[in-house]
């Protein structure tokens, strides 16, 4: 028997905290979170009400929380640290304490899915001011509901025949405004200078003056000519972003027409969709997930969830093949220690999922790639808008720049040696800061 914080007395199994050996591993998910309270406040009382709170009861108990339903439902604290720990004596000069705490979520409670999932796990908790989510340990038997990515890394490659180098992708500019004509040009531009995939702005979806049905046919016309002329094949993402009832018809419209991958800004049309997108039989094309909106969720440093998770594990559980996120080289402001654990989330082992291509963008030049793959590796994909089409040799100079760069890192020459022999970088490296 065990008495709890309200003088009743309750089996150690229904009780809201456990060791991390006395739980399950394979029927919970633990969150760890980072929190920061006022001394007056005590952690131990603090943690407890969040596991109950986000499982079976709530500020006050209630006759049905019987002991049977707390002994499977109940969530339970395994872990409660401080940092800098204190041994003996607790610090009284402070205003404020930090934890790091670890919540067992039994995933009974919220099945193979992510929207209650992060009910659960986030939930009404996350109205506090300072707590923050910092990771969520999936077990096997959870993510086995799951597909993941149909190509990955690997299936992208293959599709596009490039087994060792970083890929490359430009994003059309300007961003929104132009017409299937003026965009079609630019892809082919682009396309034609060497670059791997061209996809849509976040900022384009399915506007009246550039419209899906007009635009997927232009575009891959003078892709497929480029392709002919360089003896290369180029993807082109169609952005199918849109409400929820939207996107599927979208993306079958976007393929029907020729479309060979599509992308999704999934966070504003939301992470289910992305999943149902992956998931769905007649969606046989890569899929690219954008970041815009993800910085609402990441950015504070005491609330909302990490940067890895937004924009590492639960993309790529949803099915994403490739994942654009921030640069720390470039216009986004993004910690690079952050920047590396995004990239790790996308590609480390994670049970049977395919690793997800991490594509870090944000005022990327040809100057930056030695540091990207120093830092990544080959296994990315470079995204790049602007400094294609502001070459002041034209888009497809701008796109032979790049590949010239990443030629340089395969064969461990100087980009400013290379730059010697090819005017393109050359005047790249001298304009494009």
């Amino acid at each position: 028997m065990f008495r709890w914080k309200f003088g009743k007395y309750e089996e150690i199994e229904a009780h809201p905290e456990a060791l991390p050996e006395g739980v399950d591993t394979e029927e919970y998910a633990i969150a760890t979170y980072f929190i920061s309270l006022p001394p007056t406040l005590d952690i131990w009382d603090t943690a407890r009400a969040i596991a109950i709170e986000q499982s079976t009861g709530t500020w006050v108990p209630v006759p049905e929380e019987t002991p049977e339903v707390r002994k499977k439902h109940v969530a339970k604290v395994v872990g409660v640290f401080e940092a800098p720990f204190p041994e003996v004596l607790a610090p009284t000069d402070v205003k404020e304490r930090n934890y790091i705490i670890q919540i067992a979520f039994p995933i009974v409670n919220f099945g193979q899915q992510i929207p209650m999932m992060l009910s659960t796990v986030a939930g009404n908790v996350m109205c506090w001011e300072r707590i923050k989510i910092l990771d969520i340990r999936f077990p096997k038997k959870y993510v086995e509901g799951f597909k993941g990515p149909k190509f990955g890394i690997e299936g992208i490659r293959k599709l596009l025949g490039v087994r060792d180098r970083p890929l490359t992708n430009n994003m059309i500019k300007p961003c929104t405004g132009f017409t299937p004509q003026v965009g079609a040009r630019l892809a082919y531009e682009a396309a034609l200078g060497g670059i791997d995939m061209i996809k849509d702005d976040e900022l384009l979806g399915n506007p009246t003056f550039n419209p899906i049905k007009e635009r997927v046919p232009k575009y891959m016309e003078s892709i497929e000519k480029a392709d002919e002329e360089k003896g290369e094949k180029t993807l082109y993402t169609v952005n199918v972003t849109d409400r929820a009832s939207k996107v599927l018809e979208n993306a079958e419209k976007a393929i029907e027409l020729g479309a060979n991958a599509i992308m999704i800004n999934f966070l504003t049309a939301g992470i289910s969709v992305l999943r149902e997108l992956a998931e769905d039989p007649s969606i046989n094309v890569p899929i690219l997930a954008h970041m815009d909106f993800s910085g609402t969720m990441y950015v504070s440093p005491y609330s909302g969830l990490s940067s890895n998770l937004i924009l590492g594990k639960l993309p790529r559980l949803a099915g994403a093949d490739i994942v654009v996120y921030p640069a720390p080289y470039g216009k986004a402001p993004f910690m690079q220690e952050r920047y590396i654990k995004v990239a790790h989330d996308l590609v480390f082992p994670f049970y049977h999922l395919k690793r997800t291509f991490p594509m870090p963008s944000g005022g990327i030049t040809p100057a930056m790639i030695p540091q990207i793959v120093k830092d990544l590796g080959y296994d990315i994909v470079i995204g790049t808008g602007g400094a294609i089409h502001a070459h002041p040799m034209g888009a497809t100079s701008g796109g032979k720049a790049f590949r010239q760069a990443v030629e340089a890192v395969m064969r461990g020459i100087p980009i400013k040696e290379m730059a010697k022999e090819h005017e393109e970088l050359r005047v790249a490296l001298e304009t494009l800061r």
